[in-house]
């Protein structure tokens, strides 16, 4: 017969459960995971991007930061030549992130880098695409003989825009002489050269605040595998000449900007 236990004993208690120990191999392998997937995020959907120049005020300033989708021009495989396929290409009027044709710097071109680096990865508006004929009279640039409109562009400077920059010579190779929009000046300027003939996949950049920017005047032609993405939105902004965050400039939407 069984025993009953007696009055006021008490049950014996189950043991603790032991105390799971994560080991240094799958704490590792955890980390390369979320880097990978940080990696595959930033690499194929989606990254950001800091404005550091007025190269493009008013529309974007110096602390603006913007989210940027590299699917439709195809992702960049990061430290290769390589891009994946994209479905649409990089359309005129539109703001782009593109890795810039080398910017050597020189005694008559002292401004051609960014933080020492001679092909930064930067922010334009796109003026001309493959096969366009593009021009600029006294700061207005015209495609294909219609004039552009960009807005809020920054206002002509008659002064800085006559000075003629010794860099620009690259345009000669691609003038047309023969052309109903006359003929290309002797000694382009910044508010007056071409007509030019933009070559196959290939692509030319203005900056909206022009006499601040560093563009496809100065390097030429931006080839089309450059491209790096579309800005979508800003997401954060700051300005730190005030010290105070621009709260109406937040999810400000840029696609058709």
């Amino acid at each position: 017969m069984s025993q009953r236990p007696k009055a006021g004993a008490k049950p014996a208690s189950a043991p603790p459960p032991a105390k799971s120990k994560t080991s240094p191999a799958a704490l590792a392998r955890l980390i390369l995971e979320v880097i990978a997937i940080f990696l595959v995020v930033r690499t194929l959907l989606i990254a950001g991007y800091r404005i550091p120049s007025v190269s493009m005020e008013p529309t974007l300033l110096v602390g603006d930061w913007l989210f940027v989708t590299p699917l439709p021009y195809g992702p960049h495989i990061p430290l290769t030549d390589w891009n994946l396929p994209g479905f649409m290409d990089p359309a005129r009027g539109t703001i782009n992130i593109y890795q810039s044709p080398p910017q050597h710097k020189t005694a008559a071109a002292p401004y051609m880098t960014v933080d020492g680096d001679s092909i930064p990865t930067i922010v334009k508006r796109i003026m001309g695409t493959p096969g366009d004929t593009i021009f600029m009279r006294k700061g207005v640039p015209y495609v294909n003989g219609i004039e552009m409109k960009v807005p809020d562009v920054s206002a002509r400077d008659s002064v800085r825009g006559a000075v003629a920059e010794s860099i620009f010579v690259w345009q000669h190779k691609y003038e047309l002489a023969n052309t109903r929009f006359g003929p290309p000046p002797a000694t382009p300027t910044h508010d007056d050269w071409g007509p030019l003939l933009v070559p196959p996949k290939s692509y030319f950049s203005l900056g909206d605040n022009r006499y601040e920017s560093v563009d496809a005047r100065f390097y030429g032609f931006i080839p089309r595998k450059n491209f790096r993405g579309r800005p979508l939105f800003i997401y954060f902004s700051f300005d730190t000449q005030d010290l105070r965050f621009r709260w109406e400039r937040m999810f400000r939407w840029l696609w058709n900007k």
